[in-house]
Order: structure tokens, then sequence, then C-alpha cells
């Protein structure tokens, strides 16, 4: 493992945001772990952080844009803006999906960067960068805090992320024991 990937499990830990337990993941799946990352974004000083490793795997795609799929993306893609001094703009649910609202244009072409804090399959990045394509820009890159896919997770665009970490999941028939017969919460990202 790499000293980018320890650093990043390090402010999870530090900062309460890896949780252990019986979890509902967005995906559907089921987990005995789960990455809160609105704990992590209550230190400022964690994000900067965060978005500096980040900035060095996107700042050299060309981009003026930076878009965060709400809810997760939000807070690390606004600092990752800021320090590419970049626009930064969200896509927000509706009914579930992801929209661009609240008068937020793109310029035809106009590059942009999609930044989400965790994927387990990538459906909110992937629902981004049809909403981008939608409304006429044109996605160069994505970055993640964490992958959770295991390498399964793949986008047409190049994708970054700064800790990849395979703890399972499971379909809600295939529960191993530890998991049956308690309860999935869903904790919100």
């Amino acid at each position: 493992m790499s000293s980018q990937h320890d650093e990043v499990i390090q402010i999870f830990k530090d900062s309460g945001a890896l949780l252990e337990g019986h979890f509902l993941l967005r995906s559907g799946l089921h987990s005995a772990h789960f990455f809160q990352c609105a704990q992590v974004c209550q230190y400022m000083d964690k994000v900067t952080r965060l978005a500096e490793l980040m900035v060095e795997k996107l700042k050299d795609f060309g981009a003026t844009t930076v878009v965060g799929p709400a809810m997760g993306g939000l807070v690390i893609g606004q600092e990752v803006a800021r320090q590419l001094g970049l626009r930064f703009l969200f896509l927000e649910k509706v009914d579930d999906k992801l929209a661009l609202r609240r008068n937020f244009k793109f310029e035809p072409g106009e590059k942009v960067l999609i930044v989400e804090d965790v994927i387990t399959r990538g459906g909110r990045v992937v629902e981004a960068l049809e909403q981008c394509r939608k409304h006429g820009a044109e996605p160069v890159a994505v970055g993640v805090i964490v992958d959770r896919s295991q390498g399964q997770t793949q986008f047409d665009i190049p994708h970054f992320s700064l800790a990849e970490l395979s703890f399972p999941t499971y379909e809600a028939d295939k529960l191993p024991p530890e998991l049956q017969g308690t309860e999935a919460v869903k904790p919100g990202s």
C-alpha cells in the first residue's frame, strides 16, 4: 500500500468516518464497513489535505469547472475547485436521480472534472457524466476519495482514487453469518 493510501485511511480513522456494523449502501449492496465522509468534512484541514492529494491527479486535464454530485461530492468538489482556481457547481437529487438545477449552465464543450467521495459501483458518477454531457459539457476526468469497487468500476474517461479498499460487499440474499439477523442501516454519506 502506498503512503498516500495509508494517509487517506488514517484521515478517515482519525475523523471517526470509517464505521463498522451492518450497512445498506446506496448501490443496494450490504457491507460491514462504511465510509461516512461527512465526518471527515467537519475538519477543513483534512478536507484541504484530501483535495491537495486529488489536485495532483486532476490538474493537467484542462478543465475549467469541477462538478460534485450531491451530497458526497459537495465539500471535496468545492475544495478541489478552490485549489485549482476553477468554477464549482453541483448536481442534486431529484426523485433520487441527479439533475442540473439552480440555473447552472455549461458552455458548449466546457471541460469538467467530476469529483466524488466514495464509489462502490460508481452509479452516481455515471449519472453525473450523463447529466454533464446532456447539458453540453465534456467530462475529462473523475476523482474520488475512496474506491471500494475492488477495481471493478470503469468509466469512459480517466478516473483516479486516493485510496482503494476491498471491504467485501454482499447481495441481500448472500449475507455472511455475522450480518445475518442484524438490521442494515443507511447512515448517509
